[in-house]
């Protein structure tokens, strides 16, 4: 049966457009169940601690709760392939951070963390702090260079771990000062005894676990390694006052799996922004010494991409190898 050519075209076009209102309709009514976001460091740390507040926040702004997984294991890398191979509808989402930056060239991982997540909002930026045993007589960070110089691989250098953030923020230090560190890892929770006993002296700490030992005197804080002060630590200085150019943070914002509807990333990318602006919860990460990040999905995509870059190059030149 022929069908007459206005009645087509008019199918045509209703066809066409299926699609477009289907994924307004979508973007409209979502989320219609429960949100999960999977942070993969465990529970009681800092990605832990955002990851619940943004989802407390998200859960009230949009009216379906947002469940926090805790995926620990591999550095992070298990909670990301999860997201990877989860079903793109914005319903199992990841909290993205500097360690799957760093991971991208840690791992012969089986996905690309640029290419299989789509960015969605950056949430806020935090802090290390260089902190030394007080043993180490150095006062500022140029007392430390020379200290070291003057002692070349006679300061053990503390990590949680070969290629965890303060791992490599400390080799870039090695670098950019010129000085030979000795490193040492350590597992999880052994950092801070080894640190308390004087076996190790230097350590880049997250400020969340190391600003009660600073604060109690038990560590010296020499600086603080984002471009800008800390306002938790505002008498600290940044490292890159002394070393331009020096930066190393921790950072989280939220990704989801690629082909996510554009719509879908849109609507969670201006609740997020709108949950970082409010006063009350800038307060809850100020505690965190963090500062909000916010900004488009184009944002969030350049910051990991930039860190890729940097921490590439740094675990390169430190020919860091996974135990």
């Amino acid at each position: 049966m022929k069908v007459p050519r206005r009645q087509f075209l008019h199918l045509a076009v209703t066809a066409s457009t299926l699609p477009i209102s289907s994924r307004f309709a979508i973007a409209q009514s979502y989320p219609t169940r429960p949100v999960h976001l999977l942070e993969g460091f465990g529970a009681g740390g800092a990605p832990d601690v955002v990851a619940r507040l943004i989802g407390q926040s998200l859960s009230a702004r949009l009216g379906q709760s947002f469940v926090i997984e805790n995926r620990s294991g591999a550095t992070g890398n298990i909670a990301t392939e999860a997201v990877v191979r989860a079903s793109p509808d914005g319903y199992t989402l990841l909290l993205v951070s500097a360690g799957n930056a760093i991971n991208a060239t840690m791992f012969n991982l089986s996905f690309d963390v640029i290419r299989d997540i789509a960015p969605i909002a950056g949430i806020v930026r935090v802090p290390l702090v260089m902190e030394v045993h007080p043993s180490i007589a150095a006062r500022s960070v140029a007392e430390f260079i020379a200290y070291a110089k003057a002692n070349p691989g006679k300061v053990n250098m503390a990590s949680a771990g070969i290629g965890s953030l303060p791992h490599v923020a400390g080799e870039m230090f090695k670098t950019m000062a010129g000085v030979d560190l000795f490193h040492v890892p350590y597992r999880g929770a052994q950092v801070f005894p080894a640190l308390l006993s004087g076996e190790a002296q230097v350590y880049f700490g997250p400020l969340l676990s190391s600003i009660e030992y600073v604060r109690a005197g038990s560590f010296r804080a020499l600086a603080v390694t984002t471009m800008a002060r800390s306002p938790i630590l505002p008498d600290v200085p940044a490292l890159g006052e002394t070393l331009p150019g020096y930066e190393a943070s921790a950072w989280y914002g939220i990704g989801g799996p690629k082909r996510t509807p554009e719509e879908v990333i849109e609507k969670l990318n201006k609740e997020v922004n709108l949950s970082i602006a409010d006063p009350k919860l800038q307060a809850r990460l100020a505690t965190l010494g963090g500062t909000a990040l916010g900004g488009s999905p184009a944002d969030f995509a350049k910051l990991i991409s930039d860190e890729v870059k940097k921490w590439s190059r740094v675990v390169v030149a430190a020919n860091m190898k996974r135990e």
